[in-house]
């Protein structure tokens, strides 16, 4: 049986370079691979792939395949599919299928160190108005002693001889189509290609030391429940020299014995007398800012709710301020003395004895319905 062109095989034309071939190999090898695909047909097609873009992907073979065609001036042609070389140079595909997920990551490039959270408790009043304040956090920070290479002063890390540096070893594997590499984390210098002989007594190796250090925080006016602050550069320290993650604190608030707050705005209830209610009033309002004066209007009722504007929380990113809301509550006398209990029922026999009902008939009616199951 004849054998298709190459070119036809990977789907590209004769003058393609070589990204264009490589990206027409993979494309094929992640559709036909063995382990992907269970198709009967489609190790001979993966094998088919592979071998066009064995020939093609190297400049001699491909010249000598343009000019001779399958034949080739060697009896034996281009080669085939089998032995582990085979899957040399390819490890970004096969990292695909076995786990890799591409090609590795430099085991010793610079890497951003982690970030760190760390959680405050502020007062009430200390989240209205912000604060300055200095807070310790554990951290790790590049050992002083070995300047985070983990090695003995006048000394250094010596390059793993069992991955030559690379932080991967090449495991093989027999299966019906061939011997495949499947690459892993080196487990004799944990992927890093670097073996520490000598370890700095510091840090005992590791390139790192625990440490309290001590922050300045800027708790801006007006942060809320939940809300974090980012401190840049105060997280872990990098990897390999690389820069140091983030720190990200993070707000709880005291519960307040008067006032409670919805995002910027404060609400409190506020407690006056059934004289107070039925005749109106001027009283005073404690607020986060200070002492107001509420004015009262007569005939007041629980439940009714009067806005001081201004007097809430500042918004955390400058827009604007919040206000205050006052729920009124009216407290029903207790503890009456004789002479307070006399004038409540003359007031009441002047009233008619059905003030409430004239008042609110409406209400009424629909308690009695209610009663009723109307």
């Amino acid at each position: 049986m004849s054998k298709r062109d190459y070119y036809e095989v990977l789907g590209v034309s004769k003058d393609a370079s070589k990204d264009e071939l490589k990206k027409a190999y993979r494309k094929l090898a992640r559709k036909y691979h063995p382990d992907v695909n269970k198709e009967p047909d489609a190790a001979d097609k993966f094998k088919e792939a592979k071998e066009a873009y064995e020939v093609l992907g190297d400049d001699q073979k491909r010249a000598q395949y343009d000019q001779f065609g399958h034949a080739g001036p060697q009896s034996q042609g281009f080669g085939g599919f089998g032995g582990a070389e085979d899957f040399g140079g390819f490890g970004d595909i096969f990292d695909m299928f076995f786990g890799g997920g591409g090609r590795r990551r430099d085991p010793n490039a610079p890497r951003q160190g982690a970030d760190l959270q760390y959680t405050m408790t502020l007062e009430f009043e200390e989240a209205i108005f912000g604060k300055e304040t200095d807070i310790q956090i554990p951290k790790e920070e590049t050992c002083e002693t070995c300047d985070g290479s983990g090695a003995k002063p006048g000394t250094s890390p010596e390059t793993c001889s069992h991955c030559n540096g690379t932080g991967q070893l090449n495991m093989e594997q027999n299966t019906p189509f061939g011997r495949v590499v499947n690459k892993r984390v080196c487990h004799y210098c944990q992927g890093t290609g670097k073996i520490i002989a000598d370890k700095c007594n510091t840090c005992g190796g590791a390139g790192k030391v625990k440490k309290r250090k001590k922050i300045h925080i800027n708790i801006p006016a007006g942060i809320d429940e939940g809300q974090q602050i980012r401190v840049s550069g105060q997280g872990e320290a990098g990897v390999n020299g690389g820069p140091p993650g983030d720190l990200y604190v993070v707000v709880q608030i005291k519960p307040h014995e008067f006032y409670e707050r919805e995002g910027d705005h404060i609400y409190c209830e506020m407690p006056i007398t059934f004289t107070q209610a039925a005749l109106g009033d001027e009283i005073a309002i404690p607020t986060v800012h200070g002492k107001v004066k509420l004015k009262i209007p007569a005939g007041t009722q629980t439940g009714k709710t009067f806005r001081l504007k201004g007097k809430g929380a500042p918004n955390v990113r400058g827009y604007g301020q919040g206000d205050q809301h006052v729920k009124i509550r009216v407290v029903t006398p207790t503890n009456l003395t004789d002479r307070q209990q006399e004038l409540m029922r003359e007031f009441n026999e002047i009233s008619g004895n059905q003030p409430a009902e004239e008042q609110h008939g409406t209400f009424f009616q629909r308690v009695k319905r209610a009663f009723k199951g109307e």
